[in-house]
């Protein structure tokens, strides 16, 4: 069975030298948007946001610390990494290193269950586990809040990871250790709202646009960003208020419309950055003609060209095939409401 459980990094740090620490963190959908960094070099963000942990597609980590090694060694599903990846994952355990004062080169094996840079959330699993388990593996002993500051330098999404259920990731405030400090995810309480998220997979491939280099071109030429932004305070105020009522209308309109939002300013960058194929959008039209039809169901999309569709638990059979009606050749996937990032103990969760 598995649970969600608090770290023991003391604990795990005696074995990080033999057989490694292992940790699983689930990816999370943003239902207010972040897109855009203040900070790049600290993963600050321009605004708050808010998301759902699911409990499909874990990412699963195990970082061992090789004394004799000359360098960090990386793989990534199996196969070694590279480039761009290989470099963000070095820069992570430079940062591990520096905070526990240890100098010990690590061995770090990365296992995604869903597509890697698809716009799946993989790198806010990815980091999430890779800070669980390279904090007990180095020997720091962070509560859950630090641990999503120290998820958030990896990739900012990945802040929210480190939580079960709704999180919000506060943008904070100032610059330099006070932005770090105030930049942060903590649970968001929706003791009435379990729904599901039907996945539509359209393309699983690697995205050609990094989202970094989207969010760069958005917010440094898109005459709709700063208006999406301030729209956003206004879309978490409202969204959080639905959660706590487990509104799921309110909460999907609200969310559809900031996703809508963020892409419109995408689209508006120069040159436009388009993440939207055609089975994007007929995706986005099946779900409009479901709720023609009376089901309640609202879409999502990160920078990537597969929707996510927000409904009851009891209407995701008829969205999903809705979903895939509309486009013909897509992988559904139904998720809920996922847990939290977790060292594994060596005993079945």
């Amino acid at each position: 069975m598995r649970t969600d459980h608090q770290a023991e990094p003391t604990e795990a740090a005696i074995s990080a030298l033999g057989h490694g620490t292992t940790a699983v963190a689930y990816p999370n959908i943003a239902l207010i948007k972040y897109w855009g960094k203040r900070d790049e070099r600290l993963m600050i963000p321009y605004v708050d946001s808010l998301s759902m942990t699911l409990d499909v597609f874990p990412t699963t980590t195990t970082v061992r610390l090789n004394p004799a090694a000359p360098a960090d060694s990386v793989t990534l599903d199996g196969s070694p990494a590279e480039g761009e990846a290989r470099r963000r994952v070095i820069d992570f355990l430079e940062l591990l290193r520096e905070r526990s004062g240890r100098s010990e080169p690590a061995t770090v094996d990365t296992r995604n269950s869903g597509p890697t840079g698809a716009g799946l959330a993989s790198s806010a699993s990815g980091f999430a586990a890779l800070a669980l388990a390279g904090a007990a593996a180095y020997g720091l002993d962070l509560d859950r809040t630090a641990l999503s500051r120290l998820a958030r330098r990896g990739s900012a999404s990945a802040s929210r990871s480190i939580f079960s259920g709704f999180a919000i990731c506060h943008a904070g405030r100032g610059v330099g250790a006070a932005a770090d400090l105030g930049s942060y995810a903590e649970p968001v309480p929706a003791p009435d709202f379990d729904p599901a998220l039907v996945i539509a997979l359209v393309d699983a491939g690697a995205k050609a646009v990094s989202s970094r280099a989207a969010m760069r071109r958005t917010v440094d030429t898109s005459p709709l960003y700063q208006a999406w932004a301030a729209s956003s305070k206004a879309d978490l105020a409202e969204l959080r208020a639905a959660l706590w009522r487990g509104d799921l209308d309110a909460v999907g309109e609200i969310a559809e419309r900031n996703a809508l939002g963020m892409h419109a300013t995408m689209l508006a960058a120069r040159p436009a950055v388009r993440y939207l194929s055609p089975a994007t959008v007929a995706v986005l039209d099946g779900v409009l003609w479901l709720r023609s039809d009376g089901v309640p169901a609202y879409a999502t999309m990160d920078a990537g060209p597969n929707v996510k569709v927000l409904c009851h638990r009891a209407d995701a059979a008829r969205v999903a095939d809705a979903v895939s009606d509309a486009a013909p050749g897509c992988s559904v996937v139904i998720a809920r409401r996922g847990p939290g990032a977790w060292l594994q103990k060596g005993v079945e969760r």
